[in-house]
């Protein structure tokens, strides 16, 4: 699947990112059906709060258990849930769980309790830009930056890179440039702390509960193959991938990301509805087969680093901006 060569460089291009054109051929073939699909789901809200309830539950009563216990529902439960409303953060960013602004970022910082720090204001800054400017350097914080993309040319590095990914995914941001500070921010730090007092009233091990199943959630976990999947060049000139398999099931349909890309404003639950509406847009494309496929793939095949990603070039920025 991946390139034959390694890269000592980003693949740098004069081209538009492939969203906009392809959003537009689609919506001339397919308009009426594609705009039925942009409104809110409201599934989204019971979904998360019942993740949410499960997870502060095992949180408290883990407490009594061996450490053997412990460490695997942090993994199993802890992960999996975890990196569930990471999506579900990700969805609500995009306001598709309710139809009013304020109830959306509210939601998402329910969503957010059980990450263990107040993230989701912040997430929503970066993670716009990253739609908004795909691959523009300095804007694009998804990207590796250069001294990452030059420590990721072994599987040695590789692997450490997968193991504390998450690390990575949120401290890299914060060094590229400022997070946005706005009232959203103060309102996640508000829900976020109260919440965190009441849970470690006995003791901060249930708080450790959390951050380790966010650790874990970002980290060597099956669904986790998606931040990879997602943008690494793993076939020459394809920025973006799609995957169809079934842990859709516990990522929001994430892996439909070619159509997340394109449709930003369509819920995850009618993200496979693009395709089975416009499957001449999808079926030809390159797909990611597996999650956990790709991170093999990725540590193991020399071909591919830190720089196995596509940017874009300053003075196409500037003609786009």
């Amino acid at each position: 699947m991946g390139p034959a060569t390694a890269k000592t460089d980003f693949h740098w291009t004069k081209e538009d990112e492939p969203h906009q054109r392809r959003k537009r051929e689609i919506l001339e073939k397919h308009g009426d059906a594609i705009r039925a699909l942009m409104r809110p789901e409201p599934r989204t809200v019971p979904i998360v709060l019942a993740l949410v309830a499960i997870q502060h539950y095992v949180a408290v009563t883990s407490v009594s258990w061996s450490w053997g216990w412990w460490l695997a529902a942090a993994y199993i439960i802890g992960g999996t849930i975890n990196h569930a409303l990471f999506l579900a953060v990700h969805e609500i960013t995009h306001m598709l769980a309710m139809q009013s602004l304020w109830g959306n970022r509210v939601m998402a910082c329910i969503a957010n309790l059980p990450i263990g720090i107040p993230y989701a204001a912040t997430f929503h800054g970066y993670h716009m830009e990253h739609h908004k400017h795909q691959g523009w350097d300095q804007k694009d914080t998804d990207i590796p930056t250069a001294f990452e993309a030059r420590l990721l040319q072994n599987p040695v590095t590789k692997f450490l890179f997968c193991f504390f990914q998450i690390l990575f995914y949120a401290l890299r941001p914060m060094i590229i440039h400022a997070p946005i500070v706005s009232t959203w921010t103060y309102v996640n730090v508000a829900i976020q702390v109260p919440y965190l007092l009441y849970l470690c009233q006995d003791g901060v091990t249930p708080w450790i509960y959390l951050l380790l199943s966010t650790f874990f959630a970002g980290c060597l976990h099956p669904v986790s193959g998606h931040f990879l999947a997602e943008h690494f060049e793993f076939v020459e000139g394809a920025e973006t991938y799609s995957y169809y398999g079934p842990l859709n099931w516990l990522a929001f349909n994430v892996g439909y990301h070619n159509e997340h890309h394109d449709f930003p404003n369509i819920p995850w639950s009618r993200l496979p509805a693009v395709k089975r509406i416009a499957p001449e847009f999808y079926d030809n494309i390159p797909q990611c087969k597996s999650w956990p496929g790709a991170v093999w793939e990725f540590i193991t095949n020399p071909a591919l680093t830190g720089f196995s990603r596509v940017k874009r070039m300053q003075v196409n920025a500037k003609k786009l901006s």
